[in-house]
């Protein structure tokens, strides 16, 4: 960057701004966040079942799993399927506008879903959606 001086002369700005570092950071963070995300999100191995109406989850919520062995978990923290309605009341401040997923394996007796359901409505959470798989379109109609 070039300026004129009071006498007339042209000089040039010692401090030029070199935003290649920056850049060069930044992309690195970039890479770095999208490499970690998918670990993140993935927590918990379950094999939902499929159904033809799915709606794609595009917020953050809690999520209780159960998975093929029965084992309830908070997130991505085990839990017991007894402490489920007080830690629910502890990580939650307005229950009534608390929305919930739960995910359960496809081979989950339906006896422990409607133990975590239980516990679910006894924190005072009314809003539960089931996480599900779409079935899979191969071109045939039923």
């Amino acid at each position: 960057m070039a300026f004129t001086a009071s006498n007339g002369r042209t000089q040039t700005a010692l401090a030029d701004i070199n935003i290649t570092p920056l850049v060069d950071v930044v992309l690195v963070l970039l890479i770095i966040f999208m490499v970690t995300a998918p670990v993140l999100q993935s927590g918990i191995d379950v094999s939902v079942p499929k159904t033809r109406t799915v709606k794609q989850i595009t917020e953050e919520r809690l999520v209780i799993t159960i998975n093929k062995d029965q084992r309830v978990f908070l997130g991505n923290d085990a839990i017991n399927i007894n402490e489920i309605a007080g830690k629910l009341r502890q990580k939650i401040r307005d229950p009534r506008n608390q929305f919930i997923f739960v995910r359960a394996d496809e081979n989950v007796p339906f006896g422990a879903f409607a133990t975590v359901m239980d516990a679910v409505k006894r924190a005072g959470i009314t809003n539960v959606s089931i996480v599900t798989q779409p079935l899979e379109q191969n071109g045939s109609k039923r």
